[in-house]
């Protein structure tokens, strides 16, 4: 049966939105995000997420549909989305903890990648482990995990940030606000790693890029750091 559409959540979805296209991450219709909302008829909840054929950039509340999270099925609305959908879906299906996905076609992600001198983000700030709180997962270009989900459950719940080389970022979050920050933390780090190739380069050094274990560290200590009063709430029952 179709479900209500909650306006603020829609109006959340906008906002963020326009914070993604205001940092240059859209350029066309491709490119979406998904909210996870809570119904008592469906066990994931449902999915909040634009339709095909408009860009974040362009989008209104009308163009908002709503889907089941399992199937395709539309709840709220007629247009379809995309075929990133399915990859959206499935990562909220296998990851409880994630209420939001946001993934992007970033420039300087993509050019970094198809440079051909790189396979990882290598680790310069505290930034990126903190704010993500586990490695990115980078999916080879030959792997098109939007039509074919199989093979998201072998990886999904090591990472919050699923690089698809040659074609963009998707970030995880427990809410819209977390997936926001992931993505500008591993998009900087891109953006750092080519400056940082660029000055040595010039320089003749070599960057000073962090150690496996400090990275370890940092993520184990992520919530600690980031987040510390949901730390603190982790914590307590454990404590007791």
């Amino acid at each position: 049966m179709p479900v209500h559409f909650d306006a603020d959540v829609g109006e959340q979805f906008l906002r963020y939105a326009r914070l993604v296209s205001a940092r240059g991450y859209v350029h066309n219709t491709l490119g979406n995000m998904a909210v996870r909302v809570p119904h008592p008829d469906h066990p994931d909840g449902v999915a909040y997420t634009k339709h095909a054929g408009v860009s974040l950039e362009e989008m209104g509340l009308a163009n908002i549909v709503v889907t089941d999270i399992p199937s395709s099925r539309m709840l709220y609305g007629t247009r379809t989305t995309s075929v990133g959908h399915n990859l959206n879906r499935e990562i909220l299906r296998l990851r409880p903890d994630v209420g939001a996905v946001i993934h992007v076609h970033d420039d300087a992600t993509i050019a970094f990648f198809g440079s051909g001198a790189f396979d990882r983000v290598r680790v310069l700030s505290l930034d990126m482990p903190f704010i993500l709180g586990k490695a990115p997962h980078y999916v080879p270009a030959s792997l098109d995990v939007e039509a074919d989900v199989a093979p998201v459950a072998g990886f999904i719940a090591d990472t919050n940030t699923v690089v698809l080389v040659g074609h963009g970022v998707t970030s995880l979050g427990r809410t819209l606000s977390e997936a926001y920050h992931r993505l500008n933390a591993f998009v900087s780090e891109v953006r750092r790693n080519i400056l940082a190739e660029q000055l040595a380069a010039l320089k003749g050094t070599r960057p000073t890029y962090r150690s496996d274990e400090e990275i370890e560290a940092m993520h184990r200590f992520a919530d600690a750091i980031i987040y510390p009063t949901r730390a603190e709430q982790v914590m307590r029952p454990d404590d007791a």
